[in-house]
């Protein structure tokens, strides 16, 4: 049986510009949260004691509001290099000089337990513990774009973070490191300093978010579950001249009688992508006694329904809507339909769908009573 995992506390690092991500890439949302939060509550899960997070100057507001709701972190303002943040946040940590401690890189958000309990078993055996992968491509040295050469790749390895050391260990290694000298991570600085430092296994998905476009590639690595929600609403008929019908003004000798436009479509697969989302009705965010929404535009509902989705670091997929009456006839104006609903919610073409159906004379729809419209959204949000 395993023992358990010693106590142990961590610095994570996260008081950089971020200059070649576009900036300030630790408050940045993926997968619906900051990625600041990914590491912090990556660390607490897995049994960290105690968390420091280096953060820039004034920048208290922006961490509350990026980690509310966890307890057992605080912040301390970093220095004018990383050697600098990592040294104030070792400052905060109290406890004996065997205590272990993690330095982890905020811009690597998908911190993993296993990669945690590594670094720390590790020290049983060495002074420090890095996580790392071993070079898989092949290298080549260059002079601008002319290849000069190759490098030996066997002995080469993608370091990454958090690497783990004693405290004592670390913040001595610290107090003799050259201050002219840029120090890449903590291992350079315990080696310089004799230390003996340890590889254990990294993992592919301990990526660093460094330029703009490994954002787009981290939100592809977001583990994310697939929601289905159902809407379904109806209008009656009345007097009129036109009708609008998901965010089409269709001319009709009738128009659809209800507290805002009326659009049974747009209601439908408003309900559809709340329901995906579990966050109920168009009526608990739009109640129809409010007279703000006397007469409004229906795509005002969609449009907060989907602005909701994003909000929890969701995507919306596909969406199908169903319209059921006699008249008027929808299939001259499904296409412009289906090109609308993909303007609002930012689809492509071919994941919107508009269908259209007849009761047969049926019930209300059927006597050219009324209108119904049903309709099915697909979203996906990370998992919990």
């Amino acid at each position: 049986m395993t023992s358990p995992l010693p106590a142990f506390a961590a610095v994570v690092v996260a008081a950089g510009s971020g200059s070649r991500s576009g900036g300030a890439k630790q408050w940045r949302a993926l997968g619906g949260k900051p990625v600041i939060r990914w590491s912090v509550e990556a660390l607490l899960k897995a049994g960290a004691e105690d968390v420091v997070v280096v953060i820039p100057a004034a920048a208290e507001a922006q961490v509350a509001d990026a980690l509310t709701g966890l307890s057992g972190w605080r912040a301390v303002a970093g220095g004018a290099t990383r050697a600098g943040s990592v040294q104030a946040g070792l400052t905060e940590l109290a406890g004996s000089g065997d205590r272990p401690v993690l330095v982890h890189d905020a811009a690597r958000p998908f911190l993993s337990a296993a990669v945690i309990e590594r670094c720390v078993r590790a020290l049983d055996e060495a002074d420090g513990a890095l996580p790392a992968l071993p070079v898989a491509d092949s290298l080549r040295r260059a002079s601008g774009s002319v290849v000069t050469g190759s490098v030996e790749r066997e002995a080469l390895w993608r370091a990454q973070t958090p690497q783990a050391f004693r405290l004592k260990t670390l913040s001595d290694a610290y107090a003799v490191w050259p201050a002219d000298e840029v120090a890449t991570d903590e291992a350079t600085v315990v080696e310089r300093a004799g230390g003996r430092v340890r590889i254990v296994e990294g993992d592919v998905r301990l990526m660093k978010l460094t330029y703009p476009e490994d954002f787009a590639m981290a939100e592809a690595l977001v583990p994310r579950t697939v929601r289905i929600g159902q809407g379904y609403d109806v209008h009656r008929w009345g007097p009129g001249e036109s009708v609008w019908l998901c965010g089409l003004e269709i001319p009709h000798d009738q128009t659809l009688i209800g507290h805002s436009d009326a659009d049974a479509g747009l209601h439908a697969l408003t309900d559809a992508i709340l329901g995906a989302i579990a966050e109920g009705d168009i009526g608990d965010h739009f109640p129809p006694t409010d007279p703000r929404w006397k007469g409004a535009r229906s795509d005002l509902f969609l449009k907060h329904a989907v602005k909701l989705v994003k909000a929890r670091g969701g995507r919306l997929s596909n969406v199908d809507v169903t319209l059921i009456c006699e008249r008027p006839k929808v299939k001259p104006h499904r296409q412009a339909m289906r090109e609308r609903l993909a303007d609002i919610l930012e689809l492509p073409l071919d994941a919107v769908s508009v269908k259209a159906t007849t009761s047969e004379g049926l019930g209300f729809t059927g006597r050219g009573e009324g209108l119904a419209a049903q309709a099915v959204a697909t979203v996906e949000l990370p998992a919990s």
